[in-house]
């Protein structure tokens, strides 16, 4: 019995020490035990010395608390070694896995705030830091005087934020207002304030991509194309992670099978490297092709 009420207080610290607030009924539920008991572990947990965060009806367990701090010692960085390791990092012109990985890994570790303040905008890094509290709390902000890159109109702007892009210097969320999922640019709002309001759109949350080619969407459409040692070597530099997503063919050449959002930008690589490259699918890429060659003959009067 002893045994079995120890599983759950470490279930239940696990769970609140996950990075997203938990709500009591959704733990009670998940891990069998009362409302009342649950309550009663958090305050127990509270006198261990961790730190405890309630907003609204959920509860989280800060990782930066004493108790943690002191399993992780040997591997934790101070605020200003953590800050140098963040220079670095932006200071590498670098787009592989590893290091985007390690970007975001440091931010996940450390508080955005101590990151966010050194080496950009003052402003940029306020409106950051609150946007970084709002996705790991799951709050609605308001980007307050937002400039619209389209119309110049200055409006502000009731959001879900969800996924930040671009380096942080974009963020995608679900605007309230319209019901659309929009991608919007830091640095164009005046400020950001955190509203006392828990999301209440998560399901229509849309993943957002980036194709091999830096172009962005919600949709996907798969390509599959033939890629000389050229454009295969100039691919692979271009975007390391493209690797992954090559074969090599008898013939010497790699098949290249990959989803872009928009035929943009593989479409300026294959008409770049027209010589080297060899379209398989699909047609409505291949028809793409055709007329963009048709539009660039015209242009030149051939």
């Amino acid at each position: 019995m002893e045994q079995e009420r120890f599983d759950r207080q470490l279930q239940l610290l696990l769970l609140l020490s996950q990075g997203h607030p938990q709500d009591i009924e959704t733990l009670s539920r998940e891990l069998g035990i009362s409302r009342r008991s649950i309550y009663r572990y958090i305050d127990t947990f509270r006198r261990m010395g961790f730190v405890v965060e309630k907003r609204s009806t959920r509860y989280r367990i800060d990782p930066s608390s004493p108790f943690f701090r002191k399993i992780t010692d040997r591997i934790h960085f101070t605020e200003a070694e953590a800050v140098t390791i963040n220079r670095v990092l932006n200071a590498v012109y670098d787009r592989s896995p590893e290091v985007r990985h390690l970007r975001e890994k440091l931010s996940g570790l450390y508080d955005f705030k101590v990151l966010a303040r050194h080496g950009v905008d003052e402003h940029i890094a306020q409106n950051l830091s609150t946007l970084y509290d709002a996705v790991k709390l799951e709050q609605v902000v308001v980007l307050r005087n937002y400039v619209s890159p389209n119309s110049g109109k200055v409006s502000d702007r009731t959001v879900e934020p969800y996924m930040f892009m671009s380096e942080n210097s974009e963020v995608r969320c679900y605007e309230v207002t319209t019901g659309m999922n929009k991608t919007f640019k830091i640095s164009r709002a005046e400020r950001v304030d955190l509203l006392d309001m828990l999301w209440s759109h998560k399901d229509k949350h849309l993943p957002f991509y980036t194709d091999l080619f830096g172009f962005s969407g919600e949709k996907r459409f798969p390509v599959r194309i033939a890629l000389g040692p050229l454009a295969a070597r100039l691919l692979i530099e271009e975007s390391p992670n493209a690797l992954s997503q090559m074969t090599l063919l008898n013939d010497g050449r790699y098949l290249l099978e990959t989803e872009v959002c928009n035929y943009k930008g593989i479409g300026r690589f294959v008409l770049g490297l027209c010589d080297d490259v060899e379209v398989l699918s699909p047609n409505e890429f291949q028809e793409y092709l055709r007329e963009r060659i048709r539009f660039l003959t015209q242009k030149i009067g051939a």
